[in-house]
Order: structure tokens, then sequence, then C-alpha cells
């Protein structure tokens, strides 16, 4: 049976053997996201995959357990970017504040690789439409996030917070993101500016968290 998301795209790999294995699953990822863009998911096998990238289809299924689950390691990686991000800021510091940071500069496009990685995900989104496993695969990868931010919500918010309230705020800044990546690749808007996931994330951020104040102690965040 092939690994779970959880397997995949957590921690960065310690071992060498443990680094090899990630650089194989991305591999593969890269591989089915240039085959379902050029193709459709639909009509790429785990096959094709497999040989576009390079490894015997035994090997696909070790880490996979379907052609869809191959591009779970890009779709997580963005998830896995912003909440370094967050994990790295200072508790008690401005929750809103550290949120809104860590949209803003994991969504940017200040390079060409940043911007590829970006063009690849409207390319899966775009995909999944047509694809109820696809979708299934980034919502699990979403689902999964919010569950890793809930503790990080919880330490930023320096014990401000109940542990319904932490859930709440993880799920918001979340689907925040989701909805500005999946309203973003319906349109043709660039990588940056206007339209673009940055700022479609940070509007969804700050109307879907406009009532954080309420759920602090009297005073709201400390500066």
């Amino acid at each position: 049976m092939g690994r779970t998301l959880a397997e995949v795209s957590t921690k960065p790999p310690s071992s060498l053997t443990e680094r090899r294995k990630a650089a194989t699953q991305l591999d593969i990822a890269h591989a089915a996201a240039e085959l379902f863009a050029a193709q459709g998911p639909h009509a790429t096998t785990a096959e094709e995959i497999a040989r576009h990238a390079g490894v015997a289809l035994r090997t696909f299924y070790r880490y996979f357990r379907s052609k869809q689950d191959a591009v779970s390691p890009l779709l997580a990686d963005g998830a896995d970017r912003w909440r370094a991000l967050l994990e790295a800021a200072e508790p008690g510091a401005g929750l809103s504040g550290a949120l809104e940071s860590a949209v803003q500069e994991s969504l940017a496009a200040p390079d060409e690789e940043a911007a590829g990685a970006l063009l690849r995900t409207r390319g899966l989104l775009r995909a999944a439409t047509d694809d109820p496993a696809l979708r299934a695969v980034w919502y699990r990868v979403n689902q999964e996030s919010e569950e890793r931010l809930v503790p990080v919500v919880a330490r930023l918010a320096d014990g401000r917070l109940e542990p319904l309230q932490a859930r709440l705020v993880a799920a918001a800044a979340t689907d925040a993101i989701r909805i500005a990546l999946e309203t973003w690749a319906g349109t043709e808007a660039g990588v940056a500016g206007e339209g673009s996931p940055a700022a479609l994330a940070l509007r969804c951020l700050r109307q879907l968290l406009g009532g954080l104040d309420t759920l602090l102690p009297t005073g709201g965040e400390r500066a």
C-alpha cells in the first residue's frame, strides 16, 4: 500500500536515505503534474508517470496509492512553507499580523521558481475540476494543513485562545488560502499584483478573521 500524505510531506528528511526517498517522491510529483497539465488526469496512467519520472512502477506504488496521490507533495509544499514561517514568529507579537505576513511571503512570486510553483498549482486545481479523486487529494492536503496549524496558532496566541478558538482560527486561515488559490485558478490573473494568490489570500484572511479581536481577552492582541 502507498504511503499517506502525512508520511511524505511533514518534517524534512534527516538521513541520506530519507532525503533520497523525498527526492524520488518529488520527481514523481513533478512528472505527474506535468502530465496532468499536458493531457489531463483521465488520460494519464500511473505507468506513464513512473516512466516520465524515470522510476519503476513498483517504486511509484511504494510511495503513492494512486496517480492523483502523486501530486500531494507539490500541493502540500505551500502549506508547509507558510506554516514554517508562522513557527518562526514570536509568541505574543500579534497573531493577525503574523498570519498576514506569512500569507504574503508564502504566496509571493519573487523569482521564476516561486512563480512556477504557483502556476503548477493553478494547473492542478484546474485539472481537479473534472477529477473528483484529484479534488479529494487537494481537500486532504488542506485538512491536514489545518490540523498541523492548530498548535502553531495556539503558541502564537501565547495562551490567550481556548482550544476551540485556536482551531477556529486555524480553519479560517487555511480556508482563506484555499479559497484564494481556487478563485485565482479560475482566472487568468498573474502570480503577482491585483488578483494574485497573495492579494486574494490577504483579502480572504482579513474578512474571515475580522472578528479575531472578539476571541481574545479584553484589549485584543498585544502590540
